[in-house]
């Protein structure tokens, strides 16, 4: 059967005024801010206090974009006669984000939670050499990251919270122990003998 003539207008229409009842979705960015999901992979922050220079995300980053350098320092020792240590310093930790495929294996290896997700993603530039960010603009976008969501009510409880836990309670367990020793120990020493008391009656009665 041939199509009706103006039929496709008639259906395009009906479209538009549908459409127009209803209230717009656009978003009007940049001066609407979108609502990122909780895990974006925006960029990446680093936080400083915890690397330390194991190297671990350099090595298994895919595209090696990620360049740290680093330096040894002498520690002295704890106490006296004991061993001087060394411990790396960090220099220079830089992301080229030209490179960066956003895989997050950097994030995963990491040992010591250093680097995180961070929901920022405008930072264009208009030179391409200028997408290497150093460690201050990495942590800068560090206190971008969002806290973590909270764990399910039924999951099992983490090991180091568990560990901690029941030190705890050991240590509360044994300073009431401690407690209740010295009370015990209070009293027996302010109770009076009984014993000389009742010979010294037994005797006056003879």
């Amino acid at each position: 059967m041939p199509p009706i003539p103006g039929s496709g207008l008639a259906k395009g229409l009906a479209v538009t005024l549908r459409t127009m009842t209803k209230r717009t979705v656009t978003a009007q960015y940049p001066d609407v801010q979108p609502e990122l999901p909780p895990r974006t992979r925006g960029v990446i922050g680093l936080f400083e206090e915890n690397c330390t220079v194991c190297m671990l995300c350099a090595r298994e980053c895919p595209d090696w974009c990620i360049y740290i350098d680093s330096h040894k320092e002498t520690m002295p020792a704890a106490a006296p006669g004991g061993r001087e240590r060394s411990r790396n310093v960090l220099d220079r930790f830089a992301i080229d984000f030209a490179l960066c495929m956003y895989c997050g294996i950097c994030i995963e290896v990491c040992p010591f939670d250093a680097l995180f997700w961070s929901p920022e993603f405008e930072y264009a530039e208009t030179d391409i050499h200028e997408l290497t960010h150093e460690r201050d603009k990495l942590r800068e976008w560090m206190w971008t990251v969002p806290e973590p969501p909270a764990l399910d009510p039924a999951a099992e409880e983490p090991k180091e919270i568990a560990a901690a836990r029941k030190a705890a309670e050991k240590l509360q367990a044994q300073e009431a122990q401690d407690i209740q020793a010295a009370r015990d120990a209070e009293g027996a020493a302010g109770t009076p003998d009984a014993l000389p008391g009742r010979e010294a009656e037994q005797e006056g009665q003879e």
